[in-house]
């Protein structure tokens, strides 16, 4: 069980790397204040076919990470993120030869955020004697939440969005991966951690005197 939690974590801390790098790029692509080269190489088709290929890599790191995970009660939700995110990786690859509309790509990301926030949430309540833990997913849950109700308002044009790409729509990508990074390595720090420092909360923790 120890073993097969340490390959999860250190799968989800590999997601975490790659959805921070994801965000950089994503960021960097709606940034006019950035150097030429950097403009250059980011606005380039070639970029997007890496892009795909970096989230469809994030993908198969989550799937195997919610396949391999001790807690099969919810890793079916860790396993859906990553489907969901392969999804994006395949339409992020496309993107490179076709256009692909942004309202295609909020609803897949909106269901990346309402996977991952029913998996915190789930996680939340088996943490109870761990209080710091358990509060940090119950936040983290809710703001996945939050995550995916402004790309469901993209979806459904409850938000207006500019006729082109816009600084708006990265700067949302951007911050939704670089918030889906700090997640994938807080659970992989978790999973990681020697189980001896994960005590919880109570009597029952304490030694018989």
């Amino acid at each position: 069980m120890i073993q097969t939690s340490i390959k999860s974590g250190w799968l989800l801390a590999l997601c975490g790397v790659l959805y921070a790098t994801g965000s950089f790029l994503i960021l960097s692509m709606g940034d006019l204040d950035g150097s030429i080269v950097l403009r250059t190489f980011v606005h380039s088709r070639s970029m997007v076919s890496e892009m795909g290929a970096l989230f469809l890599a994030a993908s198969a790191c989550t799937i195997a990470a919610g396949l391999w995970s001790g807690n099969k009660g919810n890793s079916w939700l860790l396993v859906l993120n990553g489907i969901a995110c392969s999804g994006l990786g395949v339409l992020m690859s496309l993107g490179a030869s076709r256009p692909i509309a942004f309202r295609t790509i909020a609803l897949v990301i909106a269901a990346m955020a309402v996977s991952m926030g029913l998996y915190e949430l789930a996680a939340a309540r088996e943490l109870r004697g761990h209080l710091a833990d358990m509060w940090f997913f119950i936040v983290v849950g809710m703001l996945s939440g939050g995550f995916a109700v402004v790309f469901l308002a993209f979806v459904f044009r409850w938000i207006k969005l500019d006729p082109g790409p816009s600084s708006q729509t990265f700067h949302w990508l951007g911050s939704y991966f670089g918030f889906s990074a700090l997640c994938m390595l807080f659970q992989a720090l978790r999973c990681l951690r020697p189980p001896a420092l994960i005590m919880p909360i109570g009597n029952s923790a304490l030694p018989k005197t």
